[in-house]
């Protein structure tokens, strides 16, 4: 074995041991040694790995291989540096150029273009990403964030199965026509010895053969997956690809096989692509995330009803988490009959498991078969990975076999593919309802998932967000919670639930998760935004602006953190920034409907109601199932003098959610405004029985009951309203009893104290309606 190749091998076990810096030392011996672009490669793979993406730029810049152009672009996205990774995956000078590593590269540039706000062209990408590879979830997802998703029915069906059968019986089929190839060369070379060569001669020259038919089998093998016309590179690549099944991997698209020299004395084992085929580089983390409700911003009127914050990384942030890996983990499970309460969560989990008593054998048994399918793919990885400085040729292998050892049958495979099909239709299909806030749709189809599925992390965070945004909070806590106990290394979804604990003004529990999420990773944009709405819960919106903006800088593509950033300077009454803020989180996702919404609650507050509408009316564009958007909107269109639309919005606002008492109160305004006090009266009546404490009710009743001269019914609303704690404007209005008739004043305060007989509740209406009572009495 040379040099090079114990150095390789030496590399390639740091590596499978996270032993980056002592991978990227020896590395470095590597390269200074051997200067090859081959090895610049995995030079950069180990910097890539060891989270210095800026290293591996400069290690790569100018190189033109298709696996150093993917790494580079892999580099630059990382940095920021959009415009030279899409140079590098399309160069402008070559149109015809395929783009390499097939899959991930289609989804990394679908990642560039989307970014670069490219829309169309990024989802052409996320498309054939899918098409290369239809277990690529990430580009799934991804579609979904964008709004662009098939049924996740259509995406994973048939079609699918079909596309992974072909790409096995292929691979199959060109494995079996290399043995072959290679049992003829083992033939030739025995022929090719004479009478005159001695036997240790014989010797040598066979074993070089073996070695060379060793590098170039491997290396035929791996280029002949993609086709004639594509090419293949020497390293499995970061990508921020889903795992995929084991074996079955998408056609690659490379073109640098020629660099590897049909020399035997430097390639069979020493600078074969069996050598380095496995130095595996992990993916970066992804950290999206996330959308966030908004704080209702005018009047404190129903606080819970109003979007404050939301997040969709999701992965999301994402990133931190495979869906595919912690669908099959399991971790839920051993909590699930722990943890069921009185909730309509567990109740609907309770009914999911009668029905699913019928499910078959096989879709009962999802969780086994991915992780049987997860542990043959790590298998095959290290067999690959430890076996590159081996000397034993490849037509030992039995011919059901691959380049790894690894036994696949075309059976095992179509079943644990067509199992996996399966689930992903489940989980497919509730993220993207989800993402098109069909909430109540995308929780019965998350319902269907089988009990080991059901209960992890992702999963019941996914549930989390759904009741989330149908402003079921307490639900909201009980999801989230249940997903903590499943996972409580993950922090998906965790910025969402910091938010539903918010709401709830949960101090206590929200501080205790801000703290350990900043303990668990400080570098992720979660962490940041619990604890930035710990500090707004307690009215500290300077200390909340600065945890925002740490989250921000942590991850600049974290829309949620930007629109957080933008309530908290709404809240400071800076709407410059905010306006900033906003648009900053658009530009990162232009479907964060949260961040149209706050535009719209800026320009609202400005008066600026034509700005308003536009800016409500792209909000509810996005989530069309947003009672707090439509009455929004309906005040926007009111101030705009469009009652007859603004009544329309404000009855799709009460039917949307009968339980947000804000469109009924909205809907009365109009109303009274277009001088329908009694239908008026009609409204803010059923409202009572929603809100019987909410002293906005009183004031405009007692307003109504005024401009009908029916001071002694105004005068009673008018004190319920202050005994009740009204806001300034509701106290403002009121003072306007002090211009009743004396006579009328005098008759209303007996009214009071026939009905209010409390002293102190009489004192109270004194001192704040600012007379006393020989004022009133005459006295």
């Amino acid at each position: 074995m040379s040099m090079e190749s114990v150095l390789i091998e030496c590399v390639q076990n740091s590596l499978v041991h996270f032993m980056h810096h002592n991978a990227i030392f020896m590395c470095e011996r590597l390269c200074a040694e051997f200067p090859s672009e081959t090895n610049m490669q995995l030079l950069a793979g180990c910097y890539l790995q060891n989270q210095q993406a800026y290293a591996a730029y400069h290690v790569l810049k100018g190189t033109s291989m298709a696996q150093s152009r993917y790494l580079f672009a892999l580099s630059c996205f990382q940095m920021g540096l959009l415009t030279e990774a899409e140079t590098a995956l399309c160069p402008p000078n070559e149109p015809a150029v395929e783009v390499p590593n097939g899959a991930a590269g289609h989804y990394l540039l679908g990642l560039i273009y989307r970014y670069t706000d490219r829309r169309k062209i990024s989802i052409q990408h996320f498309n054939q990403a899918l098409l290369l590879d239809p277990l690529l979830w990430a580009a799934y997802e991804e579609l979904c964030i964008l709004g662009a998703a098939e049924e996740a029915a259509v995406v994973f069906g048939e079609a699918s199965l079909l596309c992974i059968e072909k790409q096995h019986l292929y691979q199959g089929n060109q494995s079996r026509n290399f043995q072959a190839s290679t049992d003829d060369q083992n033939v030739a070379s025995k022929n090719i010895v004479s009478d005159d060569i001695s036997p240790r001669q014989s010797k040598h020259t066979h074993s070089n053969n073996l070695r060379e038919i060793s590098g170039n089998y491997y290396a035929a093998a791996i280029q002949n997956l993609g086709g004639a016309s594509t090419n293949m590179s020497f390293y499995n690549t970061p990508s921020p690809m889903a795992s995929q099944l084991s074996g079955v991997v998408p056609p690659p698209v490379c073109r640098n096989f020629q660099q590897i020299g049909a020399n035997a004395s430097v390639a069979g084992a020493d600078n074969s692509p069996r050598s380095t085929v496995n130095s595996t580089i992990q993916a970066p983390r992804r950290k999206f995330v996330d959308e966030g409700k908004l704080r209702k911003i005018s009047g404190r009127l129903f606080p819970d009803s109003g979007p404050r914050r939301n997040s969709r990384l999701a992965g999301e942030s994402t990133g931190n988490t495979n869906p595919n890996v912690s669908a099959a983990s399991g971790n839920g499970t051993i909590h699930s009959s722990k943890y069921y309460g009185s909730s309509k969560l567990s109740s609907m989990t309770l009914r999911s498991m009668t029905s699913r008593k019928a499910q078959s054998w096989a879709t009962e048994n999802y969780g086994e078969g991915i992780r049987n399918d997860i542990s043959d793919d790590s298998r095959l990885n290290m067999t690959v990975s430890h076996s590159s400085g081996d000397a034993r040729p490849l037509e030992q292998e039995g011919p059901g076999t691959f380049a790894a050892g690894v036994n696949l049958s075309s059976t095992s495979i179509l079943s644990g593919a067509s199992e996996i099909l399966t689930l992903f239709r489940i989980l497919g299909e509730g993220y993207r309802l989800s993402c098109l806030y069909r909430c109540q749709d995308a929780l019965d189809a998350y319902n269907k998932l089988p009990h080991k599925h059901y209960h992890t992390g992702w999963v019941l965070s996914q549930i989390g967000r759904a009741y989330f945004e149908m402003v079921d909070y307490l639900e909201a806590d009980h999801a989230f919670g249940l997903a903590r106990l499943a996972s409580p290394y993950s922090l998906e979804g965790m910025d969402v639930y910091s938010t539903v604990l918010f709401h709830l003004k949960e101090d206590m529990k929200l501080s205790y998760l801000a703290q350990e999420l900043v303990s668990t990773d400080r570098l992720a944009p979660q962490s940041w935004c619990a604890m930035g709405n710990c500090y707004s819960l307690q009215k500290d919106h300077e200390t909340a602006l600065k945890n925002f903006q740490r989250a921000v800088q942590v991850n600049p593509r974290f829309a949620y953190g930007h629109t957080l950033c933008g309530h908290e300077y709404i809240a400071l009454e800076d709407f410059e920034n905010a306006i900033k803020s906003y648009q900053s989180a658009l530009r990162v996702d232009a479907r964060h409907y949260n961040a149209w919404y706050g535009l719209g609650m800026i320009y609202l507050r400005q008066e600026k109601f034509e700005f308003s509408e536009h800016h409500f009316r792209m909000a509810l564009g996005i989530n069309p199932h947003s009672s707090v958007i439509m009455s929004y909107l309906g005040t926007s269109l009111h101030a705009l003098k469009k009652n007859e639309e603004a009544l329309e919005v404000m009855e799709l606002a009460v039917i949307a959610d009968k339980k947000n008492p804000f469109p009924m109160y909205q809907k009365a305004n109009i109303l009274v405004s277009m001088e329908s006090f009694d239908a008026a009266l009609d409204v803010l009546e059923e409202l009572k029985e929603h809100a019987p404490r909410e002293s906005s009710v009183y004031a405009l009743m007692g307003r109504i009951y005024k401009r009908c001269n029916m001071y002694d019914k105004a005068m009673l609303h008018f004190g319920v309203a202050l005994d009740l704690r009204p806001s300034a404007t509701d106290v403002a209005t009121i003072k306007v009893i002090v211009h009743l008739p004396t006579h009328a004043r005098v008759y209303i305060y007996y009214q009071i104290c026939f009905w209010l007989p409390s002293k102190n509740c009489m004192y109270q209406m004194r001192w704040k309606m600012n007379y006393n009572i020989s004022e009133l009495t005459g006295k």
